[in-house]
């Protein structure tokens, strides 16, 4: 369904089986990018905390976490999330430059 951009159906699906899979890092990942993708950041949140919880150097969920706090006017822990993206990877591009476009 998420291939075939058929997100509010993969969400339905995802919402009827959530309760098996709390601890699957791919399913809360997904879950939270759905929600990122059809712009719901408050909602996709707290799956990104979740999976980061089961894997701690999932960058990619890192930067999808930055984001969502980013359009949530987070800044600071957007500052957070980048700060430890740089900790598994000093050479992350992206994070670098977000971090250094917050500190300004």
């Amino acid at each position: 369904m998420v291939q075939r951009g058929e997100y509010t159906e993969a969400l339905e699906f995802g919402k009827s089986i959530e309760e098996r899979y709390t601890e699957d890092h791919d399913f809360l990942f997904i879950m939270g990018s759905i929600y990122y993708i059809l712009e719901e950041p408050a909602r996709a949140l707290p799956y990104f905390e979740s999976a980061i919880t089961f894997q701690h150097d999932d960058i990619e969920a890192l930067m999808l976490k930055t984001n969502v706090h980013l359009a949530l006017k987070q800044p600071q822990e957007a500052v957070l999330c980048c700060m430890q993206i740089l900790k598994i990877d000093a050479e992350h591009e992206e994070a670098k430059s977000l971090l250094s476009q917050l500190s300004d």
